[in-house]
């Protein structure tokens, strides 16, 4: 389906509001289902070109590939059409159809040029309830009347027309040329918007004119590694939202639930958008509208999207993270976390939990999702810092919240996880000291204890963790005797102690250690040396020097370690490297005389020797300090104290002598 745009905007000069509505409705059905038009169009693209590249007398390739390149053009101006008519002045169920039309066409990158400026951020920002501010440029607009305008994109279509006719046939020349260059994804969405240059539109002008350098885009196009494409809500209901009866509020939170979905999709596919974001100091309205609807006894269906709109800027912008950090936002999304709870205090940091407690609803469980994943943006790094007396109670609050989190259910189970997932990133960031809310919780019937202590959210946490565990381990076909085999989850986290990734390694190696009461026999008594290594290298624990790290202010019960009966029968027999009972080795210097053993050991010693000034292999030694260091270094360590030692006794014998 093309879009029939000198249609709408005939209507629009007319001042007909119902055939203009009927349109984008027909736009909007077609296209209700299209989520990503820049991926199709390329990949379809991409397979006409080749194809008319080998059968250069197909007519119909050329046509239907012409049509694309139209198609596209159409929508860009349509999005320029549309943000006028919507500075008209705009109400009522045409503006929110309007609203759904921009919406569909921010999916698509390529579109996005006419509604980054300043001027359509504003527009649709105002829409969405987050500014009262007018539109900077209107008054640059206004000098072109209306009928004008749209004159004026009528005629610019057509040029476009014959333009792309009489340069389709230097098109594969250019294609090739362009594949030389090494321009960002972005960058090439963004040369297609030149077009709206010509299309009469002064925000389009102004766009190109002021469009972000190659460098900054191949900055601001790194979100893309970091956040993923967004799935479909399941919230939303299958009848058109654009139906619905009536203009008092439903219709206001309806319009506003739109705008907010326009702003969610702009910034998340254009860094220039984000910029002009954080210009335009949209995050203070985006904090005032939250703070407001945490106040209402019924939350509204824009919450969430204002929600999602804050963690996209958040995770995408590091100044709009500081800003919310210190402009409360803290504050102000534990107020909101409470709020979809619907908690109950018993004491200060104790809410009332119980069997009969309701599960979440899958309306209050995103919504919560989308608040832990902000707090984390903003707080990442607090784990580092000491707080001060009126933060620590602030996060001891949360964490009072956050154990809600993890102990109540969802009313889907990927839900719970996915819910209990973000609890523990979220946990993971706050202050150590703070997290000792988790345990102070009074014993209930049925509670896991340990020592007297509430152990319920650790043995969720550990719950948790095995569920995360099997979700990354390949299935296990081979049992042994083995610390690292097994299927238990001290066997799966000695495993992850030789992980690939740096991170999951040193995390379930300090866990583990931990578990051990930083004893270094205790730990390779668990783990095997081999597996241990690491994890005592970094820690400068390889000469087994203390009990425990000096640097630990951990309190442990006592050291005290019973072995099993068990265990000490096979106590001797056991490889301290693999930790495991070996079976037993013949000799292989059995049968060899003293000589032939001799000349065995100057044989290996000359091989090693070999094998060390070749750079091969580099004998390493453990010194003083218990790490790792070349054995050339221990020497010249040991040289150097001689020395140092044989002239402090030089020196103590002349004094004597002097005496």
């Amino acid at each position: 389906m093309e879009v029939d745009l000198q249609g709408i905007i005939q209507c629009m000069k007319l001042g007909d509001e119902t055939g203009v509505q009927t349109h984008l409705q027909e736009f909007n059905k077609e296209f209700a289902q299209c989520f990503f038009f820049d991926a199709e169009e390329k990949d379809r693209r991409k397979f006409k070109k080749n194809k008319v590249r080998d059968y250069t007398d197909s007519d119909s390739d050329c046509d239907e590939y012409d049509q694309e390149d139209r198609g596209l053009i159409l929508r860009q101006n349509l999005a320029v059409v549309l943000l006028r008519f919507m500075r008209s002045g705009l109400k009522g169920r045409l503006l929110r159809v309007s609203l759904r039309t921009l919406r569909i066409l921010s999916r698509d990158k390529k579109v996005l040029g006419p509604m980054v400026t300043d001027s359509s951020l504003l527009t649709v920002a105002k829409l969405a309830g987050l500014t009262t501010c007018d539109a900077c440029d209107a008054s640059d607009e206004a000098s072109v009347p209306d009928s004008d305008f749209y004159d004026n994109i009528i005629v610019s279509l057509t040029e476009a027309k014959v333009l792309h006719c009489r340069t389709d046939e230097d098109e594969d020349d250019v294609e090739a040329s362009n594949q030389n260059e090494e321009y960002p994804a972005f960058d090439e969405d963004a040369k297609s918007d030149v077009s709206n240059a010509t299309s009469g539109d002064l925000d389009s002008i102004s766009w190109v004119g002021s469009r972000p350098s190659i460098a900054e885009m191949q900055r601001g196009s790194s979100h893309q590694k970091a956040l993923e494409q967004g799935r479909k809500d399941r919230r939303e209901s299958e009848e058109e939202e654009e139906e619905e009866e009536g203009e008092g509020s439903s219709g206001e939170e309806t319009q506003r639930k739109e705008a907010m979905k326009v702003l969610c999709n702009v910034v998340y596919n254009s860094s220039w958008a984000q910029e002009k974001f954080s210009a335009l100091r949209l995050m203070c309205g985006l904090i005032e509208c939250l703070s407001t609807s945490i106040s209402c006894s019924s939350p509204s269906s824009v919450q969430f999207y204002e929600l999602r709109l804050m963690f996209l800027i958040t995770a995408l912008r590091p100044e709009l993270r500081t800003q919310l950090q210190q402009e409360g936002g803290v504050s102000v999304l534990t107020a909101a976390l409470e709020s979809c709870l619907e908690v109950q205090w018993k004491e200060q940091y104790e809410c009332v939990l119980g069997p009969g407690t309701p599960p979440i609803s899958l309306e209050a469980s995103q919504r919560v999702i989308e608040i832990l994943k902000i707090l984390f943006n903003i707080t990442y790094s607090t784990h580092r810092q000491e707080p001060s007396e009126d933060d620590a109670a602030l996060y001891r609050h949360l964490v009072a919240l956050l154990r809600v989190c993890l102990m109540r259910k969802c009313t889907l189970s990927e839900d719970t996880d996915e819910l209990q997932g973000h609890t523990v990133n979220l946990l993971s960031a706050l202050p150590l000291q703070c997290l000792d809310v988790l345990l102070v919780v009074p014993l209930q019937p049925g509670s896991e204890q340990c020592h007297g202590v509430n152990m319920d959210c650790v043995h969720t946490l550990v719950q948790f963790m095995e569920r995360r565990l099997e979700s990354i381990l390949p299935p296990l076909r081979d049992v042994s005797q083995r610390p690292e085999e097994g299927s238990t989850v001290k066997s799966r986290l000695i495993r992850l102690m030789t992980h690939l990734d740096t991170d999951v390694k040193h995390c379930a190696a300090d866990l583990i250690f931990v578990l051990c009461k930083e004893n270094v026999s205790r730990f390779v008594k668990y783990t095997g040396y081999g597996n241990a290594a690491g994890l005592l290298a970094t820690r400068g624990l390889l000469g087994g020097q203390g009990p425990r790290t000096t640097s630990s202010d951990g309190q442990y019960s006592s050291d005290s370690d019973s072995d099993t009966e068990e265990y000490r029968q096979v106590k001797d027999r056991i490889n301290p490297v693999t930790g495991r009972v070996e079976a037993e080795q013949p000799d292989p210097m059995e049968g060899m005389t003293e000589d032939e053993k001799e000349e065995e050991a100057k044989r290996l010693i000359m091989l090693f020797n070999k094998l060390s000034t070749g750079n091969i292999i580099q004998p390493m030694g453990v010194d003083s300090e218990g790490k790792l260091v070349p054995m050339s270094g221990l020497r010249q360590n040991s040289l150097t104290e001689e020395r140092e030692s044989g002239s402090e006794n030089d020196g103590d014998t002349e004094e004597g002598e002097k005496n």
